[in-house]
């Protein structure tokens, strides 16, 4: 059930029995049953979330993100999509949507990521890997991994 202050697009699929905090932005994405999405976070259009994930406050999932069932993402996770992000393309104007693709990234079935860590473009965290707080995570993280650090490494 949405909660008070939030945006959420007509194009957004939600699944039932979804809690949505205050002070969400959603659009063109999918919510499956039974996730809960904490307060100042945002999920931009093409981005799938699973059944019975948790989101919490602040964190950032652009296009392109996928996040399967039972993941917790930390406070403040920010996800990125872009290899090579620009402002202006090559005749120097803003870009839009026709300039670039985005670059997928995966997070596999039970997953955790631990507040603050960022998702470069292009990964594949399996499942059940836990990323540390804070880390970086520039490569894949093989399922049942534990990475830490800036760039995230296994321990």
């Amino acid at each position: 059930m949405p909660g008070q202050f939030c945006v959420i697009a007509p194009d957004v699929k939600l699944g039932c029995d979804v809690v949505i905090h205050h002070f969400v932005n959603l659009y063109g994405c999918q919510i499956g049953d039974g996730s809960k999405i904490g307060s100042f976070v945002e999920i931009q259009k093409n981005a799938r979330i699973g059944r019975n994930c948790k989101i919490s406050s602040h964190s950032f999932i652009c296009e392109g993100v996928t996040i399967e069932d039972e993941v917790f993402i930390g406070h403040g996770v920010t996800f990125i999509n872009d290899k090579v992000p620009r402002a202006t393309n090559s005749k120097g104007q803003l870009q839009t949507e026709d300039d670039w693709k985005p670059s997928p990234v995966i997070v596999r079935r039970g997953a955790s990521i631990g507040s603050g860590a960022t998702i470069l473009s292009g990964i594949t965290i399996g499942e059940r890997a836990v990323v540390g707080a804070g880390a970086v995570v520039t490569k894949d993280v093989p399922a049942d991994t534990t990475v830490l650090g800036n760039p995230a490494a296994p321990r």
